[in-house]
């Protein structure tokens, strides 16, 4: 099992949850991401710099992923990629993306794009707060403990 970042727009408190579980269980983990970022020094933790072309982050991710992994991404039409080689994604926010919700929330995030397009909705979500972190490693530990039971 390995867990996979998003890593471009992940929060750094997310960030700093995923790697203190990754020690802890000895789990890998790779942020994929445009650009160069601070990482721990871990040899359980790498970086994947990719290139700065639109969506070639999402596009590496989907393409290595695998059924045991969890992938951790805001990125909607991503996670619906990822749910369909059998992976589960989990937002910053907690969300939790399966076979069960992934189109509806792919569907939703498709009407809410057209809607703020034709100028009839403003604004994007509220900034991240700490009951988002709390939903956040609560699911993230949920998913980490059904993978693990299964392997």
């Amino acid at each position: 099992m390995k867990i996979w970042i998003d890593a471009d727009a992940c929060p750094r408190d997310i960030r700093e949850i995923v790697y203190r579980a990754s020690e802890r269980l000895a789990l890998p983990v790779c942020l994929v991401a445009n650009s160069y970022m601070n990482f721990p020094d871990s040899p359980l933790i790498s970086l994947k710099v990719v290139s700065k072309g639109f969506d070639a982050a999402d596009n590496y991710i989907a393409e290595e992923v695998s059924p045991d992994d969890i992938v951790i991404t805001a990125d909607v039409p991503l996670a619906a990629r990822i749910v369909e080689r059998g992976t589960v994604a989990i937002d910053p926010r907690g969300e939790v993306f399966d076979e069960e919700n992934a189109g509806e929330r792919l569907s939703v995030r498709n009407l809410m794009q057209e809607l703020r397009s034709g100028g009839l909705v403003q604004g994007g979500p509220p900034q991240m707060d700490a009951l988002d972190t709390h939903k956040f490693a609560s699911a993230f530990d949920r998913e980490l403990t059904r993978k693990l039971k299964r392997n």
